[in-house]
């Protein structure tokens, strides 16, 4: 896994590269031990639009990252506030794109999809599906112009707040003790009635968020469930209609082409329908899942080819489900070995 204060001034590097005029970047030391400060400040090459500062201690009642970013708010200077992760690649009219489209669309937060970087297969078969998910089951049309907050998404990894409408939600400090700060402030911002606007970052935006299966697995565990409203019955219903979905058309195929005969009977025992029948509606199921999969990976500059093994990805989303139980019901999620409270 590479040092994380080398991802940091890379990040660093980047973000000074790009062609706006007038914005600062600002970096908390968040009592680092690897000299992440140092290391920025190097990569910066004394540029005064980067400012480093020191983080205080951590509340009760508050998480990390939350408080984090409420310091960090409380020092910016801009009109606008952009909260990124140390570990997003900006390229070249990056933040010139992300500016024009935050003002072309009036937006009061404007949440950006980074292009995700995949590489082993716990990735390649696990990271794609939050784009699935929004493009597939998220009518952008309804995030954008519909008041209920059912109608929310958000992406942690970029998020633009117009400054007053960051303070009329009451900032960071509103959400102080949530894990899923991105759904909290698209909750936030559609209950006020502001603008939440989406986007897709096309290429200009990228991370890599995970380096192998145990990450992949951990780093969603540790909000599957705050993403169903912590609930833990949704989380079920959740993976059974996917099962059913995505999985159950495979059984049905491979049962019906091993059957002799017939095997569905109605109530008298007549027969109900015939093989064929039950084969031309596994099919049906089964392309209509992996073309919406492959048009999602394609939207999103993923590999198509990966659309084929969705049964797999659902399989694997079973078993993070089952460890966001499992850390539920034994002491809430860990995470670099961390425990997150609930």
């Amino acid at each position: 896994m590479r040092n994380e204060s080398a991802v940091i001034a890379e990040t660093v590097r980047s973000l000074l590269a790009q062609d706006y005029p007038n914005f600062e970047i600002l970096i908390l030391d968040d009592h680092s031990t690897d000299h992440s400060a140092e290391i920025a400040c190097a990569a910066a090459r004394s540029d005064p639009r980067l400012r480093v500062l020191p983080g205080e201690p951590l509340p009760p009642g508050w998480t990390g990252k939350v408080w984090a970013c409420h310091q960090l708010a409380a020092q910016a200077r801009g009109e606008y506030l952009l909260f990124t992760d140390a570990d997003v690649r900006w390229e070249p009219g990056a933040l010139t794109a992300l500016m024009a489209q935050a003002q072309r669309t009036n937006a009061d937060l404007l949440t950006v999809w980074p292009t995700q970087i995949t590489e082993t297969w716990g990735e390649r078969l696990v990271v794609p599906l939050m784009a699935f998910t929004i493009l597939a089951y998220l009518p952008v049309l309804a995030v954008h112009h519909l008041p209920w907050p059912v109608f929310s998404a958000a992406m942690g990894q970029c998020l633009l707040f117009r400054r007053d409408a960051y303070q009329k939600i009451g900032g960071h400090a509103a959400i102080r003790n949530q894990i899923l700060d991105d759904m909290a402030f698209a909750y936030a911002i559609k209950r006020s009635r502001l603008r939440l606007r989406m986007a897709d970052a096309n290429g200009l935006i990228q991370t890599r968020m995970y380096r192998n299966w145990p990450q992949v697995r951990d780093g969603f565990a540790k909000n599957i469930l705050a993403g169903h409203g912590n609930s833990v019955p949704f989380l079920l219903f959740s993976t059974f209609f996917h099962w059913w979905q995505f999985i159950l058309p495979w059984f049905m195929l491979f049962i019906t082409l091993l059957a002799p005969r017939p095997f569905l009977l109605t109530a008298d025992r007549s027969l109900m329908t015939d093989n064929w029948t039950l084969i031309t509606a596994s099919c049906l199921l089964i392309t209509l899942s992996l073309l919406t999969r492959a048009l999602t990976a394609a939207t999103s500059r993923q590999r198509i080819r990966d659309s084929l093994l969705l049964p797999v990805s659902v399989f694997l989303m079973t078993l993070i489900a089952f460890r966001a139980l499992q850390w539920r019901f034994t002491g809430g999620p860990q995470w670099k070995g961390r425990a997150i409270p609930h």
